[in-house]
C-alpha cells in the first residue's frame, strides 16, 4: 500500500511539472491523418515518405511511421494516422505530401500495376492551408485523397499517379487561462469535467494554462497555501480552437 502511495504521489507531481512547463509553449501538437475517396479499384497503395508541415516560422519534417497504406480502407469517414509532432504555432501555409518513387501501386480486377509518380513531384505534393495554429490547442490535418480523380490510366495500359488531395485543419481542443492575485498564494489548480480531472500550478507571475482540454464544461478548483481560501469557480466552457481567459482570480 505505502509503494502504490508513493507512485501515484510521483505521478501527480509529474502531471503537475508538464502543466507548469506548457506554461511557456509555443508549440501546438498537429496529428496529420489520410482518409480517401472511393474509385473502381480494388486497391490503390500508397508508399508514403514523409510529411512536410511549413507555418510562417519555417518548415518541419513529420517521419511517417508504418508501411504502405491501402487507401481504399480508409473512407466513408474511416481515417488513419501518418504522422504526429508539436510544430511552433502560427499560421500553417502548406503541407506536403512526399511519397516514396516506388511501392506505389494499383490492383484492377485482380491485377497489381506500377503507380508511376511525374518526376516533378519528388518534392512532394503541394496543398494549400492557409489557417492558424494556436499554441496549447491541437489540431487535426485531415488528407483527403481522391481516387477516382488521382489515377490517370495511360494508351498503353500504365498507370500514373497525379495525387488530388483537398487538405483540411480542425482544432480538436481548447484551452483554459487566467491568472490568480495575489501570487502569493500559489494554487494548485484542478480543471475538473465528470470524472476528468487535470491539473496545474500558477507560476511565478500568477498565470496559470490548461492547455488541449476537450471541449465541455469544467469547474476550476483552486487550491492555494495558506491562509488563502479554497476557491471554485463554475460552468467555464471550452470550445474547440478556443482559449477561455478567466481573466484574474482573486483570493481574499
Amino acid at each position: 500500500m505505502k509503494k502504490l502511495i508513493l507512485f501515484s504521489v510521483a505521478i501527480l507531481a509529474l502531471g503537475f511539472a508538464s502543466c507548469k512547463k506548457s506554461n511557456n509553449s509555443n508549440t501546438t501538437s498537429v496529428s496529420v491523418r489520410l482518409t480517401d475517396g472511393p474509385g473502381p479499384y480494388d486497391a490503390v497503395i500508397l508508399s508514403i515518405k514523409q510529411v512536410v508541415v511549413i507555418t510562417d516560422g519555417g518548415e518541419q519534417t513529420l517521419a511517417v511511421n508504418g508501411g504502405p497504406i491501402d487507401i481504399l480502407h480508409f473512407r466513408l469517414g474511416k481515417d488513419t494516422l501518418l504522422a504526429a509532432a508539436d510544430i511552433p504555432a502560427g499560421q500553417l501555409k502548406e503541407v506536403r505530401l512526399v511519397l516514396n518513387t516506388t511501392g506505389n501501386r494499383v490492383i484492377v480486377n485482380g491485377v497489381s500495376y506500377d503507380l508511376t509518380t511525374p518526376s516533378g513531384q519528388t518534392s512532394g505534393v503541394k496543398l494549400k492551408v492557409m489557417d492558424n495554429l494556436t499554441a496549447g490547442i491541437a489540431y487535426t490535418l485531415l488528407l483527403d485523397f481522391d481516387a477516382g480523380q488521382s489515377i490517370v490510366t495511360t494508351g498503353n495500359g500504365k498507370y500514373i499517379l497525379k495525387p488530388v488531395i483537398r487538405a483540411i485543419s480542425q482544432a480538436v481542443s481548447g484551452a483554459i487561462t487566467g491568472m490568480v492575485n495575489p501570487i502569493a498564494a500559489y494554487p494548485k489548480v484542478y480543471a475538473i469535467s465528470g470524472t476528468d480531472t487535470v491539473g496545474t500550478i500558477a507560476d511565478a507571475t500568477g498565470k496559470f494554462y490548461f492547455p488541449g482540454l476537450p471541449a465541455a464544461t469544467y469547474s476550476i478548483n483552486f487550491i492555494p497555501v495558506s491562509p488563502y481560501a479554497v476557491k471554485t469557480v463554475s460552468n467555464v466552457v471550452v470550445v474547440n480552437g478556443g482559449v477561455k481567459d478567466m481573466g484574474t482570480v482573486t483570493f481574499p
